[in-house]
């Protein structure tokens, strides 16, 4: 089916007090118009009543496209010699950190801030993206919508993006019957990435390329295998899981009225655990983007460069987000917190927390969970999960959640004082997997594998982005350690 299709007659009102609301509005013969989001965060209402029908995702970016790529040329032309900093030897060697080469249009990280959207930081989304039908955490879907337009889409034309997405997650045979023939031991990120470049069979960026179509049109069959890919990747997702860690179990089928990640949760098994399918809505919806500078972002931009299709680009993504280095990392908080635990106990006063902290850093090990690679203040994603803890009753008296809020506690003055991180506070690894553990999910080497489902929101919007804004193939220059000493022999 087509992913445009148009959707039915609405009356678009300026509900009061939207913005501290968490939703606009309930009924479903009511919707509101789509938010600009503006730097200075600003959101306008229009103030009359206007008959319309209410916009589809791929007319909205039709509107849009033509004024971003005016910007982009209008950057290029005045500005195209300006320089944003320079590069240093250590940039070069130290795996190009800090520098700023590459346009990455759905996020920007700041050391201090943390992660915004469009402009939009993590309490001002939950604020005013819809939640799902049935809980009160927002939904992939409107990250999605937010992501890929940079506007904040109404109730209706999430619930509608969500049908369409439902309506399209069913896996083909050919998928099925592969990813059913992989043997059990084979890494559920292995299943994962050869399922997604599979689906590539189908791609109707391939199909029209083939054939021939024009540049200006390449977004648009981006735009379609990009919704494709996302409204597959739950049921491909829970099919490993299921083929992995219960085998023979039968997995739940979709429901064209629940939202994707409700979907996804229900086919793993959790649909009648309300607090895993909220936190699952959460987590995923707040790790769909992370800019594009970090190696799985990164992947994806680098392959799509090249024209590759959005599944073999994102396949390509999850190679790199398998890496122990990018994905694994709550999985290392999570061994190393039941560590604890184990010698320990759940109910140690801090002081005993602390002092277990003091043996892991003078065994010349690190406290996993805490510092990052760009964020120089407490990760705004941690805190939002740790929000999330304290209002779940079941997570309030949990030993493993407690442990990490003593953790948290106390983690950053041991680490200041200990002297050699330029950030001693939490970053998001520091509590998520001990969630998923909480609720049950217990399987470590599946935890990327949600990484991987929730990721596909920020790399396959930039690829739709990167093919509406004609960008090049991405060919930086390299050095040999000769040609650095000629150099800087010269300099």
């Amino acid at each position: 089916m087509s992913f445009a299709r148009p959707l039915r007659q609405h009356v678009l009102v300026a509900p009061a007090r939207w913005a501290s609301s968490k939703r606009y509005a309930s009924s479903s013969a009511v919707s509101v118009p789509t938010i600009n989001c503006t730097r200075d965060h600003s959101l306008k209402l229009p103030v009359t009543l206007t008959p319309t029908r209410l916009q589809s995702l791929k007319e909205t970016l039709a509107e849009i496209i033509p004024a971003k790529r005016d910007q982009l040329a209008r950057i290029k032309k005045e500005h195209g010699q300006v320089s944003l900093g320079e590069v240093k030897v250590e940039n070069v060697i130290g795996g190009m950190r800090g520098l700023k080469a590459m346009l990455w249009e759905g996020s920007l990280l700041d050391p201090n801030e943390g992660i915004r959207f469009h402009g939009m930081s993590i309490p001002e989304v939950q604020k005013v993206l819809p939640s799902a039908k049935d809980g009160k955490e927002i939904i992939a879907e409107g990250m999605l919508w937010l992501l890929l337009t940079g506007q904040v889409p109404s109730e209706q034309q999430t619930r509608d993006l969500s049908r369409q997405l439902a309506e399209n997650g069913e896996l083909p045979k050919y998928l099925i019957d592969l990813v059913d023939s992989f043997p059990r031991t084979l890494h559920p990120m292995t299943q994962l990435g050869m399922g997604v470049a599979a689906l590539n069979h189908d791609s109707k960026f391939v199909e029209a390329y083939d054939k021939g179509m024009k540049k200006t049109e390449y977004w648009t069959y981006a735009l379609e295998d990009s919704l494709n890919l996302i409204a597959k990747l739950p049921a491909l997702a829970a099919r490993i899981y299921r083929n992995v860690h219960h085998p023979g179990k039968s997995l739940a089928a979709i429901d064209a009225n629940e939202d994707l990640v409700g979907n996804y949760a229900n086919m793993l098994g959790y649909g009648d655990n309300q607090g895993m399918k909220e936190y699952l809505r959460l987590y995923i919806t707040l790790h769909g983007d992370h800019e594009g500078g970090n190696v799985s972002a990164h992947t994806s931009h680098l392959v799509g460069s090249a024209l590759s299709d959005p599944y073999i680009s994102y396949a390509a993504a999850l190679f790199g987000l398998a890496g122990p280095l990018h994905g694994l990392a709550n999985q290392e908080v999570l061994r190393w917190i039941l560590a604890m635990q184990e010698s320990i106990g759940s109910d140690a006063p801090l002081e005993r927390v602390r002092e277990y902290l003091w043996s892991t850093l003078n065994s010349g090990r690190v406290i996993p969970g805490y510092g990052h690679g760009v964020l120089r203040d407490p990760d705004p994603r941690f805190i939002a999960l740790q929000n999330f803890c304290e209002v779940r009753p079941e997570l309030r008296d949990s030993p493993i959640i407690n442990l990490v809020k003593k953790t948290a506690q106390v983690a950053p003055s041991v680490l200041t004082k200990h002297g050699k991180t330029k950030n001693p506070n939490p970053n998001v690894d520091a509590t998520s997997g001990c969630l998923l553990y909480h609720y049950g999910l217990t399987e470590f080497n599946y935890y990327t594998v949600i990484f991987g489902v929730s990721r596909a929101l920020g790399c396959l919007p930039q690829i739709v982005w990167d093919r509406a804004l004609g960008l090049p193939i991405e060919r930086p220059k390299s050095l040999t350690m000769d040609a650095i000493e000629k150099m800087v022999k010269k300099a």
